[in-house]
């Protein structure tokens, strides 16, 4: 934990006293109270973190806090800040009112509606509207302006727009300049360390090439994000990227399971699966780890006589508008895993994720990909008795059918660690 939390600081959405909550992608602090909306928003909307009880990697947290102290929160309450809004009726939440819906509705409109955002004049073509915003992007983050970057990706702008005179991306840029906190911002929108430039290279060799070790070595952890989370979610540790180690995989007690039948044909079905599809179902197996990892801190850190109630759970993944019914159906069917079934998916993702980034042929030896194919398919023959759902293979939406495919593939090989040095 950094030197922060002083005093002054309030609620971004409340003006509430010592927030201690942050949305990582609105750069804001925010109380307990607002954080339960957040929560129930769904990552896709606002990722939140706790200030002192979750691991925070140092320049993350920096970048938070440089948002904060720099008025990112006036990106997200633009028109509030006109005098005549008030003369509307419309105005901010503050302390005093209730979770629901005072507060709940402010926050939605907020930040799901945008509602309070400065808006561009209208175009006929929003694309070149995109187009021009992410050149913006791409000339501001070789500074150390975060809160204008923050801006041009609130108004739609690219964090992984490949520049077509330049010929690289603004994390390109970033990284040449050695700007780690726009490195960290751009992260939080998608933007892939691995993406090759015209000539070849990566963020990360540009970082290396400038002498920015520091740089080089976060956008290497930024690559593996997906697969350290959820490592350290069962054992607590993190594999040394330093030394070439990019992967842990932790090893279940109970390996010696016999196999049924029906669990191989799983693990093959697994296996088999698109890169694609594969990376729809880890990214989901990810979100569910943050939502428990959250919940647990959450629950550690409530009054549980007043916030800890029915309007406060997030009892599995919110909807992601975005996503297919069918993969929304199966992301909210992870909350159904108890600890060890839960435990023994995340194993399997590791080892897959592993073997795909690696390259390597289908294993034959002892794999714990068996064993939680094995309790969710038991799960499932129960299951299907009363609603014939999906096997878990179908968590992931259809590659053909997601709308969003192309646009959200960088992000996820970035948290599968592809191509990664």
């Amino acid at each position: 934990m950094s030197k922060r939390l002083r005093s002054s600081e309030v609620c971004a959405d409340c003006s509430g006293p010592d927030p201690s909550w942050a949305s990582v992608n609105r750069g804001t602090f925010i109380c307990d109270e607002c954080c339960s909306v957040h929560r129930s928003l769904g990552r896709h909307i606002s990722q939140v973190r706790h200030l002192k009880h979750t691991p925070w990697p140092p320049t993350l947290l920096q970048m938070v806090e440089t948002l904060y102290n720099n008025g990112a929160n006036s990106i997200w309450e633009h028109s509030l800040l006109d005098p005549t809004s008030i003369m509307s009726g419309r105005r901010k939440a503050n302390p005093q009112d209730k979770v629901h819906p005072n507060k709940a509705e402010f926050i939605r409109a907020k930040y799901q509606m945008l509602a309070f955002v400065h808006r561009l004049p209208c175009r006929d073509d929003d694309s070149v509207t995109t187009k021009d915003l992410s050149k913006q992007l791409h000339s501001s983050v070789r500074t150390g302006n975060l809160e204008t970057c923050l801006r041009l990706l609130s108004l739609g702008a690219q964090a992984n727009f490949f520049h077509p005179e330049k010929g690289n991306t603004p994390l390109h840029v970033a990284s040449k300049a050695g700007q780690i906190l726009q490195a960290e911002l751009l992260a939080v929108y998608g933007a892939d360390p691995g993406t090759q430039d015209s000539s070849g290279k990566t963020p990360v060799d540009y970082a290396r090439q400038g002498g920015h070790h520091e740089l080089a070595e976060r956008l290497v952890e930024i690559q593996y994000e997906l697969t350290d989370r959820l490592a350290f979610y069962l054992c607590g540790r993190k594999p040394d990227h330093k030394n070439g180690q990019h992967f842990i995989i932790p090893q279940m007690a109970d390996s010696s399971l016999d196999l049924s039948e029906l669990a191989k044909a799983a693990k093959k079905k697994l296996q088999s699966l698109s890169n694609h599809l594969f990376e729809e179902l880890a990214m989901d197996v990810y979100d569910e780890v943050d939502r428990r990892e959250t919940d647990a801190v959450w629950l550690a850190t409530q009054n549980h006589s007043t916030l800890v109630t029915e309007t406060t759970v997030v009892p599995f993944l919110p909807v992601n508008p975005e996503y297919s019914s069918t993969r929304n159906q199966g992301r909210q069917k992870l909350a159904r895993f108890n600890a060890h079934e839960f435990a023994t998916l995340v194993i399997d993702i590791l080892s897959d994720a592993k073997r795909r980034q690696q390259g390597s042929p289908l294993s034959s030896s002892k794999d714990n990909v068996e064993l939680i194919l094995k309790t969710i398919s038991n799960q499932h023959s129960v299951e299907s008795q009363d609603n014939d759902q999906p096997d878990y293979d179908s968590v992931a939406s259809d590659e053909d059918t997601d709308p969003e495919a192309t646009a959200s593939k960088a992000h996820r090989q970035k948290l599968l660690g592809k191509d990664a040095n």
